[in-house]
């Protein structure tokens, strides 16, 4: 599931939906011009072994499709040490959700309910939440089953999650699978009362899941705000310096993970995430006045941040 291609071959064998696209990686320009041409586009150029946005592009029309694959080609094999990509069919103002999992080693897979994420820049997450306020009760179940299908179909174990994409009709197509714990799993923890990191040790030990997927259900809301330090005033550009405040939010329904004190250094070598941000309440509306009250009283000087962004 790590390979994008082999995990929409493995998508496509279950009767799992996928978006319009090549099976395989491109092989040449012509090949490659005829399948963009029989998508439609746009297309949308993908780095097999890719993520965070790097190996991607987005073509427009036929006369841009050289330049662009050529370009994808070459940062992937920069990026990750394998130049394949392929071509899929660029979905217009689609909806980014994603189904978190849990399996064991004893074939016991559930899903965890969905995490909406459409916020991003630059291919990158910027806030995420969950439940998702676009799905019914009946979509999240199908989309829940096709991500469990999916992880018994390669006997997966572990958490893990299982990414979509929802167009403007509410259809739900494959992405990719992300094999680990992720960036916006507290959003998934505050909903259903889990520890998923607690859950991925015991999955290790051997040990069963204790309990059922009818035994899951939605608590409240909960949203997740990346906390970058990057200017918002300069292209969001990252930038470094020392912490002179760092004084973290509280209160009911408030959480913040970090890796950081006052008087720390923030370097220029790493991701320029600082912390994650989130906020719980008894419905989405009490969640994003929590969130809104704890962004107020989040104090960090030294570096900009994406806090005063908005």
């Amino acid at each position: 599931m790590g390979s994008k291609l082999a995990a929409k071959e493995t998508a496509k064998k279950h009767h799992v939906p996928l978006v319009p696209g090549t099976e395989q990686p491109i092989t040449g320009i012509s090949e490659a011009n005829k399948i963009a041409a029989k998508i439609g586009y746009p297309v949308l150029i993908k780095a097999s072994a890719g993520g965070g946005g790097k190996g991607m592009r987005t073509v427009e029309n036929e006369k841009e499709f050289e330049e662009q694959l050529n370009r994808a080609i070459s940062e992937a094999q920069a990026a990750f040490g394998d130049g394949s990509v392929f071509i899929e069919k660029y979905v217009t103002a689609p909806r980014h959700i994603e189904i978190q999992i849990l399996g064991d080693q004893h074939g016991n897979v559930v899903y965890l309910f969905e995490r909406e994420c459409s916020i991003q820049r630059r291919h990158q997450k910027l806030i995420e939440e969950a439940p998702s306020s676009i799905l019914t009760e009946e979509m999240r179940q199908r989309m829940g089953n096709s991500a469990v299908v999916l992880a018994k179909a390669c006997g997966y174990y572990n958490a893990g999650t299982v990414e979509f994409l929802v167009d403007d009709q509410l259809n739900y197509y494959f992405l990719e699978m992300n094999t680990r714990l992720q960036v916006e799993h507290p959003v998934t923890e505050f909903i259903t009362g889990l520890d998923l990191v607690k859950e991925q040790i015991k999955i290790a030990r051997g040990e069963k899941l204790s309990f059922t997927q009818a035994d899951l259900k939605i608590h409240g809301h909960a949203m997740e705000l990346r906390v970058c330090a990057e200017d918002p005033m300069n292209n969001f550009l990252p930038d470094i310096g020392k912490l002179k405040t760092y004084r973290r939010p509280q209160g009911p329904g408030v959480r913040v993970d970090d890796g950081f004190e006052e008087g720390m250094d923030i370097p220029i070598y790493y991701d320029p995430m600082l912390a994650k941000l989130i906020a719980h309440g008894k419905d989405r509306g009490e969640a994003i006045e929590r969130l809104k009250r704890a962004i107020d009283e989040y104090e960090i000087t030294g570096v900009q941040t994406t806090l005063t962004f908005g």
